[in-house]
């Protein structure tokens, strides 16, 4: 009885594992295609160009910022971040650190960073800010399909 166990049990980590590591796949590739995509929606948003975004996310997106659903990201481009791009005159990124971690054809991406605005017209604001995000493969390529970013004041 003890044998049939150990057999099942072993059988049954044999099935899980084409989940971690499929044949023919390099997780380090995943992770840098992964780490580009959050690479060029950081840039479009530095160079405050909304149509650079839209391929990046998959049609299914969601979008949470500091506790409120946005929906799509379509709808979050369209009726948030695009206006905000439109009122700034310049957005950097500084201290960008990422996490990534593979889950077959998902990827959990951790995001920290700071980030400084300045309008157009009005004062500068400066922030720190982390995002999650889930990505799917999408044939070759990665797309965003969640994505929740959260920011505050720096502390003194």
């Amino acid at each position: 009885m003890r044998r049939m166990m150990t057999i099942l049990v072993l059988g049954a980590g044999l099935q899980t594992m084409p989940l971690l590591a499929q044949p023919g796949q390099d997780p380090r590739g995943d992770k840098a295609a992964v780490e580009a995509v959050l690479a060029r929606y950081k840039t479009a948003i530095e160079t405050l160009d909304g149509s650079k975004m839209p391929g990046l996310f998959a049609p299914d997106s969601e979008i949470v910022e500091n506790g409120k659903l946005e929906g799509s990201f379509g709808d979050y481009l369209a009726h948030h971040l695009g206006p905000e791009l439109a009122a700034f005159r310049l957005f950097r990124f500084s201290g960008y650190a990422v996490d990534v971690r593979i889950e077959g054809p998902v990827a959990l991406a951790s995001e920290r960073y700071r980030f400084r605005i300045e309008p157009k017209s009005g004062d500068a604001a400066e922030r720190e800010g982390v995002t999650t995000s889930v990505l799917r493969r999408v044939g070759e390529s990665w797309q965003i399909v969640s994505m929740h970013s959260s920011s505050r004041k720096p502390k003194p």
